[in-house]
């Protein structure tokens, strides 16, 4: 057996029903609902108490915050483009030259896209609305909230369209 061979076997380029896979799914959507703005929500929780949590999450919020809008007004229309390419590319190649790996990463990254632009849009809210205290958490708990539905949305998709191709190939054997 040569090297391609055995990586190919660990690795199982049919993803949906790889158990790393979905592991993978639900990794990425909890950090990506636990981390609001590159903030740790455990973090939005203590400000609650006032002092110097709240201090905290003001500055590291305003950090993140100019940050993002920075790299969105240098690079963001390359990003952009960069990302259309790469979204496109892998939807051609799973939808309709039928990789299944490339459909698996469509359907993990594809999503982002939407977080992508609410993460965006929250941070210009927090920064013209210079949000502060009680007001700055309500934003980042409703941008965590929309983040868990969005994941939701994408968890729900994916499973259907994974059950779809299990059942499919199992059961018509394409």
């Amino acid at each position: 057996m040569n090297w391609h061979q055995t990586v190919f076997e660990v690795i199982d380029m049919r993803s949906f029903s790889n158990m790393w896979f979905w592991i993978a799914l639900a990794v990425v959507w909890s950090l990506a609902s636990h981390w609001v703005l590159g903030v740790p929500y455990d973090m939005i929780l203590r400000a609650r108490h006032g002092g110097q949590a709240e201090a905290d999450l003001g500055d590291i919020v305003r950090i993140n915050v100019n940050r993002l809008l920075h790299i969105v007004r240098e690079a963001g229309a390359v990003l952009l483009g960069s990302g259309c390419f790469l979204a496109s590319g892998l939807a051609v190649l799973g939808f309709v030259y039928r990789v299944e790996f490339a459909q698996a990463l469509f359907l993990l990254g594809f999503p982002f896209f939407f977080v992508g632009w609410l993460s965006l849009s929250t941070a210009r809210r927090i920064a013209s609305g210079r949000l502060e205290g009680e007001a700055l958490r309500r934003r980042l708990l409703r941008h965590r909230l929309y983040t868990q539905l969005i994941g939701a949305a994408a968890i729900f998709v994916t499973a259907l369209w994974g059950m779809y191709q299990n059942l499919s190939i199992g059961v018509l054997g394409h």
